[in-house]
Formats: C-alpha cells, sequence, structure tokens
C-alpha cells in the first residue's frame, strides 16, 4: 500500500543536542580540538564591571570561524545560516530554541577588540600546529593578492591640496573643523608630476571608434583621490582586469604541509618589494620562539629589490628572490673589478668609485666616473659621450647582492625552488580567496581587514590541523628459539 507522511508540527518533550551531532563532524571535533578559554583573559581588560552582560568573547570567535570555514562575508547571512544547523548550534553552545546575537553585536564586537586579540588567537593555533610536527620552518613561501575592499569607485572624492589647508575647510557647503590627512595630497611633486604626464598621455589616444565627442573616463589616482567610505582603500588594477579599490593580503606559508605562519594586511598600493622587511621581522621572531630557524626564503619577482637580499643575508636566511628583467649584471665593453670596486672602459682607463647617490625615491645607488683628461684625450669620445666631459656609470648599491641572487636563480635549486613557490603559496591563496570568505572584506579600515585574514589563516590552519593524521610506527615482534646448550648434538 502506498505511503503518505503527515507532518505534525509539534513540542519535543525530549531533545538532545549532542546526540544529533555525530562524533566525526567537523564542528565537534573542533570543539574538543581547541581551547578556548584563553580568550576570556585576552578580552577582559575592554569591558566595564558594571551593566548588562556583554556577547560572550568565546562565541564571537567561534561565529567569526565559522563565517570563514561557511564562506560567508555577511553577518546578517552568519546568523541566519548558524540557525539552521544543528552542529554549529553545539559548537557555539546553544540550544535550539534560543536565541542568536544580532548581528549588529557582532559588528560592534568586532570593532571594540584591537588588533593584537586576533593576533593572539592566530599565535595559539599555530603553536599547536607547532607541536603537531606540521611546521619545520626551514622554507617559507611569500606572496600576496588583492582582496576587494567594501567601496566603490564611484564615490571616490579628490583630495585637497596639502598647501591650502586651514584651520577649517568647507566640504559640501559645510563648515568643518580641521582636515584629515587622508583627504589632502601628501604625495611628493614628482610623484604628481608622472600621474599628470600619464594622465595627458591617456587623453591624447582617447580618441576611440567615437571620436572625441564621447565621454572621457574619469582619471584616478591613488594620490590625487580618496574614498570617503574607506579612506584605507587602495586603488589597484590587475593585468586584464579593471581598477578596483582593494586591500593586499601578505602570507607567508611554511613549505612542510602549507601551514600559514603569517598573514598581514596592507595597502593596495604599495610594492611587494617595499613589504618584505615587515614581513619577515615577525616571521622570524615568531619560528625563532618556537626553536624553528628560517633557512630559506621563496618569492616572486616583485619582491626583487637590493634591500630586501642584504636584509635576508643579514639574517642568515638564503632569498631565493629572481631578479627582476631590468637589472643588467654586465655593462658591454666595460669590465669591473671587485677587489679595487672600478670599472675599466674598452680604451683601458679606469672608472673608480666616487660617491654614493640617492634619487627622489630614495633608491641608493653607486656613482663610478673615469677622468675628464682620460675621456678628452679618448679617441672614442665621440661615439661614447658625444654631449659629456667623462663618462659616468651608475649602479645599484647592491649590485653584489643581485649578483648573487642572479646565480641562484639561474641554479638548478633555482628553479627547483620556483616550481616549490607555485606548489605551495599560490594553492593556498586561491583556497581563501575561494572558500574561506576572502574574496572580499565587509569591514572598513586597515585594522579590520588584518582582523578578517587573520581569522581566514586561523580557519586554514585549523582544517589542516583537524585533517593532520600522524603517521604510525608498526614494529614487528619475532621470538625465536632458545640456542642448545654446547655439546646437546655431541650426546645424540
Amino acid at each position: 500500500m502506498q505511503g503518505h507522511k503527515h507532518f505534525v508540527d509539534k513540542v519535543v518533550l525530549r531533545f538532545q543536542l549532542s546526540e544529533r551531532v555525530p562524533k566525526h563532524n567537523l564542528y565537534r571535533r573542533l570543539a574538543e580540538l581547541l581551547d578556548w578559554d584563553f580568550l576570556y583573559a585576552q578580552t577582559q581588560p575592554f569591558y566595564s564591571h558594571t551593566g548588562q552582560p556583554s556577547l560572550d568573547p568565546v562565541v564571537f570567535f567561534k561565529l567569526m570561524l565559522v563565517s570563514r570555514l561557511e564562506n560567508l562575508v555577511s553577518d546578517r547571512r552568519l546568523i541566519e545560516h548558524c540557525s539552521l544547523r544543528l552542529d554549529i548550534l553545539y559548537f557555539l553552545g546553544y540550544e535550539v530554541d534560543e536565541d542568536l546575537p544580532w548581528h549588529s553585536t557582532i559588528s560592534r564586537t568586532r570593532q571594540l577588540y584591537p588588533a593584537r586579540v586576533f593576533e593572539r588567537l592566530f599565535e595559539h593555533v599555530f603553536a599547536q600546529c607547532v607541536a603537531a610536527g606540521l611546521v619545520t620552518g626551514h622554507t617559507q613561501a611569500v606572496d600576496s593578492a588583492f582582496v576587494k575592499a567594501n567601496a566603490s569607485l564611484e564615490s571616490l572624492c579628490e583630495k585637497q591640496p596639502a598647501d591650502a589647508t586651514a584651520p577649517a575647510l568647507h566640504v559640501a557647503g559645510e563648515l568643518v573643523a580641521g582636515t584629515p590627512l587622508e583627504t589632502l595630497v601628501t604625495s611628493p611633486d614628482h610623484h604628481l608630476r608622472r600621474v599628470a604626464s600619464a594622465h595627458a598621455r591617456y587623453l591624447r589616444q582617447d580618441s576611440g571608434p567615437l571620436g572625441r565627442d564621447r565621454a572621457q573616463a574619469r582619471l584616478l589616482s591613488n594620490k590625487t583621490h580618496y574614498s570617503p567610505a574607506d579612506s584605507d582603500a587602495r586603488i589597484s588594477v590587475k593585468p586584464g582586469k579593471a581598477r578596483a579599490l582593494n586591500y593586499l593580503c601578505s602570507l607567508a606559508v611554511d613549505e612542510a604541509h602549507g601551514v600559514i605562519s603569517h598573514v598581514q594586511a596592507d595597502f593596495a598600493d604599495r610594492r611587494d618589494s617595499t613589504l618584505l622587511p615587515s614581513i619577515v621581522a615577525p616571521l622570524h621572531q615568531r619560528l625563532l620562539d618556537h626553536n624553528l630557524p628560517v633557512v630559506d626564503v621563496v618569492a616572486d619577482t616583485n619582491y626583487s629589490n637590493g634591500l630586501n637580499y642584504a636584509l635576508l643575508e643579514a639574517r642568515g636566511i638564503t632569498p631565493w628572490i629572481p631578479v627582476f628583467g631590468q637589472y643588467k649584471p654586465h655593462i658591454e665593453g666595460f669590465t669591473y673589478e671587485q677587489e679595487t670596486d672600478c670599472f675599466t672602459c674598452p680604451a683601458g682607463k679606469k672608472l673608480p668609485f666616487k660617491r654614493f647617490d640617492v634619487d627622489p625615491d630614495g633608491r641608493l645607488s653607486k656613482r663610478y666616473s673615469a677622468a675628464t683628461g682620460d675621456c678628452r684625450r679618448c679617441p672614442r669620445k665621440p661615439t661614447c659621450i658625444p654631449k659629456s666631459k667623462s663618462r659616468k656609470i651608475t649602479r645599484t648599491a647592491y649590485d653584489a647582492h643581485y649578483r648573487r641572487a642572479l646565480a641562484r636563480q639561474q641554479s638548478r635549486p633555482g628553479r627547483r625552488m620556483r616550481r616549490l613557490r607555485q606548489r605551495t603559496v599560490e594553492p593556498v591563496f586561491g583556497s581563501l580567496l575561494q572558500h574561506y570568505g576572502l574574496r572580499r572584506v565587509n569591514t572598513r579600515g586597515r585594522s579590520s581587514a588584518h582582523k578578517t585574514m587573520l581569522l581566514t589563516a586561523v580557519a586554514f590552519n585549523l582544517k589542516k590541523l583537524l585533517k593532520h593524521q600522524p603517521k604510525q610506527t608498526r614494529c614487528l615482534a619475532i621470538t625465536l628459539p632458545v640456542p642448545a646448550p654446547a655439546g646437546h648434538f655431541l650426546r645424540g
């Protein structure tokens, strides 16, 4: 006979949540894996001894962890999702008939805690990964990726000239006392000239198929525009993609099992090469605290910088960073003598080291110059330096570091390190952006973006820790027969 199921919405008299969540469930195992009680001591200074009880700090951090594990960006969707999952309710410590916190409470609590509390949670989870043998510290792969900010390009405003600042400025018809620094033009003049020339070049070439009558695109730059919604968001562009307001997420990944050993949020208009010192310093100290010295650091060409090579070598770390294409190790026709630190021109004249120079961007270089008399009498002068009195050569002050990096790059271990970086840090970034809610941040400000990236790294490392199964060595014992006493066979 055909059956028909009839549903009656009745009150269940006996129900235990722990019986409905299986032992192998992710969140049940996660609740048993991590001890969250240390968060109470970390967050106690941010509460008063009077007033209504606040949201439990452990519940808040568990909710943030669920948002990363479930790939949820919105706080509203997070609360809706948690209310429908029995395993998440068990992980949070809530009963079925108990109301979850409001989404606005989560946002206010996130703003209440400073970034160091989130960093303490990251350190706690990282220490467990070290204890489980997931981290060796020997080789660290470094990379960065853009994360979409919670702001729009359409809301950008033009910065005020710095010399026009006064005790008060009229903005949108209202008198505003004081002026925030991010609303002022603070870039050097030579940077502004570069932006102006780039815009002028764009306008000359921007005729297009519709001619000059069509509306021109907005010419935007971080040096001349800012976002009033999120002043820390920066305009950035990827090859083949449109411009957007982003943050830069910088990662360091241990090559042993792919555990994230460092994460930080940076401005999206910063060059990767300028960020490496701020990544290596805390990373090196964190691993030394666990008695794990760093031997190799692997990164792509964007981190190529003479100062970075010198910094890593001074710490006893080998930098496996390819040299960028503009660097030329040799000058055609000139030979370099390392002992005397001078060049020799094709005519056999010496170009000794003269002085150090610093360009407007702060790059340090060395200048080599020949004697004026040698160049005046040289028959090659009309083709070598037709308008100058003497031949000058400018080289980077870190030329020796570049040469060592180039030799490592062209060696067989250098090619192996390049493949190691590709299979270590790039898959981690793909997972974070696609499956751990890091495709965009739903907060505003660099500090809040840093908190979000720390929580994403915590969720990723916890998944690594849950999947880790230590190898068990099997021992086989064989019982050998007792040897016969001497003379046993003779008596036969």
